[in-house]
């Protein structure tokens, strides 16, 4: 099935079962349902048609899930996106997939017509919202259709064409989400998902983790994310659970909504946990429905782990993916030995291995590059067929990070290939800085790395060398790339330099970059 007819069916299953939470309002199945049919319908009458692309910009709310599982439903690719991009970052990704229709809020409306301006194919902007809400952002309301009217639109033309959401027979391997991911160029790639890859991904993790229909997730990990979409959206709308929606991470809002909800799964990264930790409450919470917590996005320390499991009494089963595997591959198991420092075992169906640079598969506890197989992996990028040949070859798709695998089959993460720094749970890749640092006329020479940190797991860290007779400060820099970079990506510690460590090739050496910082720290 197409993914928004799988929701439909477990509607059709379970009419009544609660499916959404979001503040105080909760939504039947059989009600997520009916307003995903008017919103497709409402994609059809805007003239979207099968194969195109509709974008969401929106925090984790109802519309959200209408929004994606619409678009699915009538064979429309969506396209989520971080509500923290800046315009010339939708931009990019909105030009490289030819968006036509996104879905947005009151509050971001002036980036989203920010990037409109540089984008012709865009032709609708669907706001959840009130007028009077636009008014007070002093958005341009020039052609925004309400949420509620676009809802309407869909009513009407299914009222006028009862016909209006039939579709030929299913391609399960078409793509039905594209997920940008940044790379090594600096510039984001499109990870065309099919509704088999997500699909799949959900039944090898819901075997894993053995969700039941009376779970209850809580859903505060940002949807756009792919670990956020497939734990704590699909899984609990393919298997008939309910999702309770947060749209911040509040660490006293957390603790009552998995009290007054009877919250029973809870998904985070370990920035998340190590708030939770941070947090003293100010009453105690009954959190005794709580089953199992998972973390994913970055590697959890050990005494997080293990001070986390020592609160809440419930086991935290860590696991990895990227992106491009829809994203889950691994996860320490529900029964069994759960190693610490492990990412766990390969999910059912998903083959993990390890391979030389030359794709040779290498033996237990030999350190090579992780490679994963299964129905799960993408089907390519959007629009670079180069990019996808280089990560997809003799059949597996090559994650760029190196690791091994112990002699009980558990897959552990040791290093990275690339240089991506992983922050808070997102990905920053070090190439797209360092572009925006060289354009600052008194930047010479740059590095960008991630360094350790409590909080985020790792923090980004610029290292310059000033143009001759240039006066930089800190602060300058910082103002520099936050007009430019989502505020996630700009660096959070800038040093000045007069060298930086380069090999025989003139490249920086980052290894060695990275570990006289981490020395100097210690000092």
């Amino acid at each position: 099935m197409r993914l928004g007819e799988l929701v439909l069916a477990k509607a059709n299953e379970v009419p009544d079962q609660i499916a959404v939470v979001f503040r105080d309002q909760k939504y039947s199945f059989s009600q997520l349902a009916a307003t995903i049919r008017g919103a497709a319908a409402a994609l059809r009458a805007l003239g979207i048609g099968p194969g195109e692309r509709i974008a969401l910009l929106l925090p984790n709310c109802p519309p959200f899930f209408i929004g994606y599982y619409a678009a699915t439903l009538v064979d429309t690719v969506v396209v989520p996106a971080n509500p923290l991009l800046k315009p010339a970052e939708l931009a990019y990704i909105w030009a490289d997939a030819s968006i036509r229709l996104v879905i947005t809020i009151p509050q971001l409306l002036q980036n989203v017509h920010a990037a409109k301006a540089q984008l012709p194919h865009l032709e609708h902007v669907i706001c959840v919202g009130t007028e009077a809400e636009i008014a007070a952002v002093d958005a341009n309301s020039d052609g925004v259709i309400l949420f509620a009217d676009f809802l309407t639109i869909g009513g009407t033309a299914i009222a006028q064409n009862p016909e209006i959401l039939e579709a030929p027979p299913v391609d399960v391997n078409a793509c039905a989400v594209i997920i940008y991911t940044s790379g090594t160029t600096g510039h984001p790639k499109g990870a065309m998902l099919s509704h088999k890859n997500l699909s799949s991904n959900v039944s090898q993790a819901r075997e894993a983790l053995e969700i039941r229909t009376s779970d209850v997730f809580l859903t505060v990990l940002p949807l756009f994310h792919s670990f956020s979409g497939t734990v704590c959206m699909n899984i609990p709308m393919f298997v008939g659970c309910q999702a309770v929606l947060v749209e911040n991470f509040v660490p006293a809002r957390i603790l009552e909504t998995i009290e007054k909800n009877g919250v029973t799964i809870f998904a985070g990264v370990p920035a998340l946990y190590h708030g939770l930790l941070q947090h003293t409450p100010e009453r105690e919470y009954d959190l005794s429905t709580l089953r199992l917590t998972i973390s994913g996005g970055a590697p959890l320390p050990v005494t997080t782990m293990a001070a986390v499991e020592a609160r809440f009494g419930v086991p935290v089963l860590e696991g990895d993916g990227p992106t491009e595997c829809s994203p889950a591959t691994s996860i320490n198991p529900l029964h069994g030995e759960r190693k610490p420092g492990s990412v766990g075992l390969p999910l059912p169906g998903v083959d993990v291995a390890i391979f030389d640079d030359h794709d040779n598969p290498l033996m237990v506890d030999e350190i090579g590059e992780i490679v994963v197989r299964g129905d799960n992996v993408m089907l390519g990028y959007l629009n670079q067929p180069e990019a996808t040949a280089e990560v997809m070859t003799s059949g597996w798709y090559h994650t760029g990070d190196l690791g091994k695998i112990d002699s009980d089959g558990y897959v552990f993460i040791l290093d990275r290939k690339k240089d991506m720094v992983i922050t808070a749970g997102l990905n920053v890749y070090p190439r797209e800085i360092e572009e925006v640092l060289f354009s600052h006329p008194g930047v010479q020479d740059c590095a960008v790395i991630g360094l350790p940190e409590a909080l985020r797991g790792e923090e980004v860290v610029a290292v310059i060398i000033k143009r001759p007779g240039a006066v930089v400060t800190e602060r300058e820099i910082t103002a520099h790339c936050r007009e430019r970079l989502a505020n996630y990506k700009v660096p959070r510690k800038v040093l000045f330099r007069d060298t930086l460590p380069r090999g025989g090739t003139g490249k920086v050496v980052k290894r060695l970059l990275k570990k006289e910082l981490e020395l100097e720290l210690e000092r």
